[in-house]
């Protein structure tokens, strides 16, 4: 297992992130806690978890095993969406955040998080709010470092502005979704981390399971089974794209989930992918990821598979623009 920088947090972390979605649902307790071993034998240090997992019970399950191994693993949890009825029950608030992350420690039976997500923007509280409640659990000793989840690249640097400009704890890393399929990230997100120096940990590699072929193979799974997924994967080119990576990966020599997951690992702003598994068997096709490496060359013929997303102007590239002046 490869070890990277954690942006410049000074930490080191696993290149691959145990994701623990599945815990307590698709995969019962002792197969939660058999992949947690797993992947800790693998060499893998970081584990990733939210505080609405199953409604908490997967924060539960991970800390009823973390805790002879808390020293060694980097540990991340989120706070924003709803973990309850009432009208201040989700959100990025400093009461939300405070009472969300206090719950979190004590299902997982430690006593700080290595890093807190806020999980989703917050378009009704401000963004000072927020980050000054991150700060204040830093300064309490019971939050490492905070980072954003699925913001978009312009409330990623309004978080990262405001923090400098107020002194409060820095924006260390963010977790966008990122896949062959899914590369809207590229635009402007994974620049700006690279610029930034953040670190960067998508989620999703497989893209809820479409780039393995399980599905063309009739087997079920997230898009099947859950409407959100299905929505998110809907578009035929999508699923055209899955089948000629599916293709790519069998006539090299490749299990199309470590391939897909290897092609997000191997873009140069990319720190640690997060992988999930609902059973040991996708685990270790996840963590065969680990175990390879993908030449410029390979990584570009995959890229080729998919579509190029649009530049975030409409402006030509730097390199065609400069091409064309230099004709005249």
């Amino acid at each position: 297992m490869k070890y990277v920088l954690f942006g410049k947090a000074g930490i080191r972390v696993s290149e691959l992130c145990l994701g623990t979605m599945t815990f307590g649902k698709e995969a019962d307790e002792a197969v939660s806690i058999a992949m947690m071993n797993r992947a800790f034998e693998a060499g893998v240090n970081f584990f990733d978890t939210a505080d609405i997992y199953n409604k908490g019970f997967t924060e539960e399950i991970v800390g009823r095993w973390i805790g002879p191994h808390r020293d060694e693993i980097v540990l991340a949890s989120k706070v924003h969406f709803p973990t309850g009825p009432g009208p201040n029950d989700y959100g990025s608030s400093r009461r939300h955040i405070i009472r969300g992350v206090d719950a979190s420690l004590k299902r997982l039976q430690t006593e700080w998080l290595d890093i807190l997500y806020l999980h989703h923007w917050d378009e009704h509280t401000e963004i000072e709010e927020s980050l000054a409640t991150i700060t204040t659990l830093v300064e309490q000793g019971k939050v490492h470092y905070g980072g954003v989840s699925n913001f978009s690249a312009w409330q990623t640097m309004n978080a990262i502005a405001c923090a400098r400009s107020n002194r409060f704890a820095p924006v260390t890393c963010i977790q966008p979704m990122y896949n062959l399929v899914k590369r809207q990230a590229e635009v402007e997100i994974l620049p700006l981390a690279r610029h930034e120096s953040l670190a960067v940990c998508p989620y999703s590699p497989i893209a809820a399971g479409l780039l393995t072929g399980k599905y063309a193979r009739g087997e079920s799974g997230r898009i099947k089974d859950h409407a959100m997924y299905a929505e998110r994967y809907k578009r035929d080119e999508y699923w055209e794209i899955a089948t000629q990576f599916v293709s790519y990966a069998n006539q090299h020599g490749y299990t199309p989930s470590a391939l897909a997951t290897r092609w997000v690992i191997d873009h140069p702003a990319v720190t640690s992918a997060i992988i999930g598994a609902r059973n040991l068997d996708q685990l270790n096709q996840a963590l065969e990821s680990a175990t390879f490496g993908l030449t410029p060359e390979q990584r570009a013929e995959i890229t080729a598979l998919s579509i190029e997303p649009p530049l975030a102007t409409d402006r030509e590239p730097m390199k065609i623009a400069m091409d064309m002046l230099q004709k005249k």
